[in-house]
């Protein structure tokens, strides 16, 4: 069998039509649905055309009158085959018939294959082509491809018509956005903050956004959507819109394009006209995964100036704090390169901003799942930006494969580059607040920067399909409320990555809520994995060398490590007795496997340990 494959992308409605041409050559045993379709229609041939089927030229197949019927080489009718084929067969005629065959040759089977047809249809002989319509549709949520007869994505559970892009997050994924104003107005009043009452005049948090940055989207789909698109920032204000923070809560900043002066800062002059020229194009890729358009740079220059203001309006105390809720993202642009969905680096520019306007050091925190490798690039030689990174390496097998622990920094600014790599998928928010505790927060105190920036990537959150990591909105709010305690409260979110739009949304609203002055919803029982406390040891071996403060840290928790070992043990277990041993086993066949599994009779095993 050969399939071929054309994707046509209707993208009003999110749905693909797949046209499968598949020809098969079969002996005898074809679908019967196909051969009954060909049953009901007419064969090629009808009114008086033949079909040449013979090498010599001449008509193996005979041809067709629709009021004669259909006549072999012998002058016998189909209609008159059928009829007797139809009746009771004597065994004799049956005997005679098959005794025909075997006399013949395989030239006379060929030629006169109508001889034996009995009740199945003959035309499987010759080959087939039919088109058969696959269609299917892509998941608004998280991109993932389901087929037209289901209604929830078979990834994350969305519904196919769910109503995240008008409502966000508070949008039930369960059932179809029905668009009414009456449902409309219903979920703004249940979800809305208790303090949305309070003008925007008497705000101290400042949001960043502009809707330009919609404009820079990939111009032809390849095999799905790309994860980076401009939905991520459509849920996100929805989310805020409907929970009143914005606009309500949050006042909102004039929004102007960085200037080329303030880009030399950062990227060299290639890169900048290599972006520039994209403005140019219709389409274009720096990297197969880094697309641009003709608004593109457009975007990335709304992105980098609304950051920049940003960094200076809160440095200055006009500002509290802020969250820039912009696009493309920035922290694996390096200062030659763009790549992994960015275009500039705009933590790098509010960081340069912000020292423009007098701040003297600047402390940058990375939790998107992946390494900020541009980022570190950057500042790699500069003391007076501390660049800490938390993110999944896996020994560099993770993408874009650097940061690991004992990169740090170089020139004389080692120390000012801090890496807290994972080992494994799956991290949360025990292990994240973990090691702000024990890592992040030790060495920014002692650093005392004058602003703090998140390159806030929620792709670590629970749900993304490509972090696959298990941090939750309230894990991001706590990290959040942590760093408020530093630089006075001077505190800049920028957002980078995540791809699945109900996590990114309840995440940036959670950490909103934090900068509006919110308490994080509870408080977190830390007890972080056996993998996380090893990463945090790994790291302050190393950086304990540049930040003394951490020897006694480091000792502590080589002391406790085996309390940890323990309580994960413990967890563990308690996790999987849950997990194997159903309530119903305890009453069927299973009760015995029931009570073995769930520690109620206990197996005394011998041998070595």
């Amino acid at each position: 069998m050969i399939l071929a494959e054309n994707l046509h992308v209707n993208s009003p409605s999110n749905m693909v039509r797949e046209t499968v041409q598949m020809s098969r050559l079969t002996n005898g045993e074809a679908e019967n649905s196909l051969h009954k379709q060909s049953d009901q229609n007419p064969r090629q041939g009808r009114n008086g055309r033949c079909r040449n089927l013979g090498s010599n030229g001449t008509s193996s197949q005979p041809c067709y009158d629709e009021n004669v019927g259909e006549v072999n080489r012998s002058g016998i009718s189909t209609r008159d085959a059928s009829d007797s084929l139809n009746a009771n067969m004597q065994p004799d005629v049956i005997h005679k018939k098959a005794r025909q065959q075997k006399e013949m040759t395989f030239q006379d089977m060929y030629n006169n294959q109508d001889l034996f047809d009995d009740e199945d249809d003959d035309s499987d002989w010759e080959p087939t082509q039919e088109r058969v319509e696959i269609k299917k549709w892509f998941c608004t949520n998280c991109t993932m491809v389901n087929l037209d007869d289901t209604i929830h994505c078979d990834i994350c559970g969305e519904h196919k018509e769910s109503g995240i892009l008008r409502h966000g997050f508070f949008a039930s994924p369960f059932s179809q956005d029905v668009g009414s104003a009456e449902v409309e107005s219903e979920i703004k009043e249940r979800h809305r903050d208790l303090g949305c009452s309070i003008s925007t005049s008497n705000s101290s948090t400042a949001v960043g956004f502009d809707e330009r940055m919609l404009l820079h989207s990939e111009v032809e789909m390849k095999s799905h959507p790309h994860p980076e698109r401009p939905d991520r920032l459509r849920a996100i204000s929805a989310s805020l819109a409907t929970a009143g923070i914005f606009p309500g809560r949050c006042y909102p900043i004039s929004a102007r394009e960085i200037t080329q002066e303030e880009l030399e800062r950062v990227h060299s002059l290639e890169h900048i006209e290599a972006v520039e020229i994209t403005s140019h194009l219709l389409s274009s890729y720096f990297t197969p995964d880094t697309y641009a358009n003709e608004h593109s740079a457009c975007a990335a220059r709304l992105a980098a100036g609304l950051c920049a203001d940003l960094a200076t309006e809160i440095f200055s105390g006009r500002a509290k704090n802020g969250f820039a809720l912009v696009r493309p993202p920035g922290h694996h642009a390096g200062v030659r390169q763009a790549m992994g969905f960015c275009l500039h680096n705009n933590a790098a520019v509010a960081a340069l901003a912000a020292q423009v306007a007098g701040a003297k050091k600047v402390l940058i925190v990375d939790w998107d799942v992946h390494h900020g490798n541009g980022t570190q690039e950057i500042f790699d030689q500069n003391k007076s930006v501390l660049y800490i990174s938390l993110h999944r390496h896996e020994g560099g097998k993770f993408y874009p494969g650097t940061g690991a622990a004992h990169e740090v920094g170089t020139m004389g600014a080692e120390g000012y580059c801090v890496n807290i790599p994972w080992s494994c998928g799956g991290v949360g928010d025990n292990d994240y607040v973990f090691a702000f505790q024990h890592v992040v927060l030790p060495i920014a105190s002692e650093f005392a920067p004058d602003l703090t920036i998140i390159s806030a990537g929620f792709d670590a959150a629970r749900g993304d399909p490509l972090g696959c990591c298990d941090v939750t909105p309230a894990g991001y709010a706590q990290m959040t409320q942590m760093l408020t305690a530093l630089s006075g409260g001077k505190l800049l979110v920028i957002l980078e990555g995540g791809y699945n739009l109900r996590s990114i949304s309840s995440s940036a609203t959670a950490v909103i809520k934090v900068l509006l002055g919110e308490s994080p919803e509870c408080g977190l029982d830390i007890l972080p994995s056996k993998a996380g406390v090893q990463t945090v040891l790994e790291v302050l071996q190393i950086q304990m060398n540049f930040w003394p403060t951490l020897g006694p840290r480091f000792s502590d928790l080589q002391s406790q490590w085996g309390t940890y070992c323990l309580k994960n043990k413990k967890k563990h277990i308690k996790k999987r007795r849950l997990a194997v041993a159903p309530l119903w086993w305890k009453w069927g066949r299973k009760s015995l496997l029931y009570h073995l599994l769930n520690g109620h009779i206990h197996v005394n095993q011998r041998g070595g340990d």
